[in-house]
C-alpha cells in the first residue's frame, strides 16, 4: 500500500493534468494514459477515498436534505 505522501503526490499530478487537459500523467517514474477527463475524475475520486482512509476519516459524497412546510 502506498504512503499518504505518495497518494497525495499522485492526486496532485492528476489534478494538474486535468486542469491542463493532458491525458498522460507521470509520477515516480511511471506514466499512465487516460482516455477522458471523466476517467481522470474517477481516478481522483478513488485517490480521495484512499487518502481519507489513510488519514482515518471518511469521505462524504451524499448530502440528504429534508424540508417541511413548517406547519
Amino acid at each position: 500500500m502506498a504512503t499518504l505522501a505518495e497518494l497525495q503526490a499522485r492526486r496532485e499530478a492528476l489534478t494538474a493534468a486535468r486542469s491542463s487537459g493532458v491525458a498522460r500523467v507521470s509520477y515516480d517514474g511511471k506514466s499512465v494514459d487516460y482516455r477522458s477527463l471523466a476517467e481522470i475524475d474517477r481516478a481522483i475520486e478513488a485517490l480521495d477515498r484512499e487518502i481519507a482512509a489513510a488519514e482515518g476519516r471518511r469521505v462524504i459524497r451524499h448530502l440528504r436534505v429534508t424540508t417541511g412546510k413548517g406547519l
